[in-house]
């Protein structure tokens, strides 16, 4: 961070790289919207580029996440103040409406099915595929083995599955 608030734009490119998927991980959580968080992704790094010296001392995957947490819950406030935004410009067709309609459906079994999980299954596969870490990134983060990591991920994906089979298939 020293080298950003001195304008380095290598430093800063490196910034983005190392945290980048772990902002839009963070932002995808809380706005459940690829576009927002996308938006908010980058609000967040054009802050830390304009403003470096918001961040002071300390550990600074920690504070990133939270000025993630802290542009997503903003944007949801805003999108709230503008309940306009309700409604689409142009109706769907039918068969596009259904689709719709079929993915929310799909996306409340998923929840519904993750939140059964065991805990410390549940809690790699969100930090994998809703943060956007790494399996080696999960094992430095929590301090578990690498294999550990991997096998919880493996043996939560097929629980999932199997909970979702049984959704699909009555």
């Amino acid at each position: 961070m020293e080298r950003v608030r001195e304008g380095d734009t290598a430093a800063f490119e490196a910034l983005y790289d190392a945290y980048h998927r772990l902002v839009y991980g963070v932002a995808l959580r809380v706005l459940s919207d690829p576009a927002s968080a996308e938006d908010a992704t980058q609000a967040v790094f054009m802050k830390i580029w304009s403003n470096p010296e918001l961040f002071r001392s300390g550990n600074f995957g920690a504070w990133i996440v939270r000025v993630a947490r802290n542009r997503a819950f903003d944007a949801l406030r805003a999108k709230a103040a503008r309940p306009e935004d309700q409604f689409p410009e142009a109706i769907p067709a039918q068969d596009a409406l259904e689709d719709t309609a079929l993915a929310q459906l799909d996306a409340e079994s998923v929840r519904a099915a993750i939140a059964q999980l065991p805990e410390e299954q549940r809690k790699l596969i969100e930090l994998g595929f809703f943060g956007g870490i790494t399996h080696q990134e999960m094992a430095q983060t929590t301090g578990l083995p690498l294999g550990t990591v991997k096998t919880r991920i493996r043996s939560g994906l097929r629980r999932l599955r199997s909970a979702l089979d049984a959704v699909v298939a009555p």
